[in-house]
């Protein structure tokens, strides 16, 4: 049996210009994780989640093609990693085989209700790893990305794949996307195998290493939010020079932020996370779209009441929120705050690729 685990992730900066080629963003791998299992079957294979009430959902093949009953299927991003990986392993001469799939998540309450941790990257990052090692294929993080990348936008063609990214990468990361109509044409074009091994206009994923002083809390605000649906309503706002204009100054703002990185400056990092928020917030204002949600001001109020710098990630509209210390402040207080506002606390840490982790 293969097993493997891909964390999740949260934004720290750049959330909305990301979408966008060439503009960069901060993100963390968290140490949650999905977990896939692969074991070699016959006759017929079987899908399962628990995050779908552990049903087995089965499967078999008609001329090398998966097919399942897809009326009632909430496999969507995985059934996208199978595809594109037997694509992958067809190209590499590897014969097709059937085997039970299951997924178990660390990305939610255990109720099922998402944390916003980009279970659905994660969810692909873990699938595309399992099925290359089970059909034995040549792969690089950089392949494991692009594979994953492709089987994430067949599903979700608004993002970025920074969650992808970083749970394929692990730790900090600044990353940028690449230009999606070129690899599409391109996809059209090639092999996969090609389309794997040439370089993607615009891809950027770099290594960051954080202040060693710093210090990072996360709060959840109980509330989900779909990242997908909030930037569709952000791109089709009426205000597009508006919506230029914000993808400029975050290129700006995050740029800083990673120099802050690379010149372990804290007290710099923590301004530019700041400016981040107020950008985010006028952006919200230009387009009618609610980012930063009341329990968010509140996560972020306290967080800067107690001299940190804090602001929503990812998407907004829920979901959780980051706030940034030293090393020397004790952020007890804040959490004891938060929980009388009803934020939760998220004992979660950076996630380094390597290490070892409970799945």
């Amino acid at each position: 049996m293969i097993e493997v685990s891909a964390p999740g992730k949260l934004y720290i900066a750049g959330e909305y210009a990301v979408v966008e080629p060439g503009n960069p963003a901060v993100i963390i791998a968290v140490n949650q994780f999905v977990t896939v299992t692969v074991e070699e079957s016959q006759e017929n294979g079987s899908i399962q989640s628990a995050q779908f009430g552990n049903y087995p959902v089965f499967f078999t093949r008609e001329n090398d093609a998966l097919v399942l009953d897809k009326r009632d299927n909430p496999f969507h991003y995985i059934l996208a990693a199978i595809d594109m990986v037997e694509q992958y392993a067809k190209e590499q001469h590897q014969d097709l085989k059937f085997f039970h799939l299951k997924v178990t998540s660390g990305l939610d309450n255990g109720r099922g209700t998402k944390y916003g941790l980009g279970s659905s990257g994660a969810v692909t990052v873990a699938t595309v790893e399992a099925l290359c090692q089970f059909y034995n294929l040549p792969y690089t993080p950089m392949i494991l990305f692009k594979l994953a990348a492709l089987a994430h936008l067949s599903i979700q063609n608004n993002g970025s794949c920074g969650d992808v990214a970083a749970s394929v990468y692990g730790g900090w990361i600044a990353f940028s996307t690449f230009q999606q109509d070129w690899v599409a044409a391109q996809q059209k074009q090639l092999s996969l195998t090609q389309l794997l091994t040439i370089v993607w206009p615009g891809l950027q994923i770099e290594a960051l290493t954080p202040p060693c002083d710093l210090r990072l809390a996360i709060g959840w605000t109980g509330t989900p939010a779909s990242t997908a649906n909030l930037v569709d309503r952000v791109q089709k706002s009426e205000a597009k020079k508006a919506y230029q204009k914000f993808v400029q100054e975050s290129n700006a703002c995050v740029s800083a932020l990673i120099n802050a990185f690379q010149t372990q400056d804290l007290t710099k990092l923590q301004e530019q996370l700041q400016v981040n928020r107020t950008l985010l917030q006028e952006l919200s204002n230009l387009t009618n779209v609610v980012i930063e949600t009341p329990a968010l001001s509140r996560l972020i109020n306290i967080a800067n009441d107690f001299g940190g710098a804090a602001k929503s990630s990812g998407a907004g509209g829920g979901d959780c929120g980051i706030a940034i210390f030293s090393q020397q402040q004790d952020i007890q207080p804040v959490l004891t705050a938060w929980q009388e506002v009803g934020i939760h606390a998220l004992p979660l840490s950076v996630y380094e690729k390597g290490e070892q982790h409970e799945s």
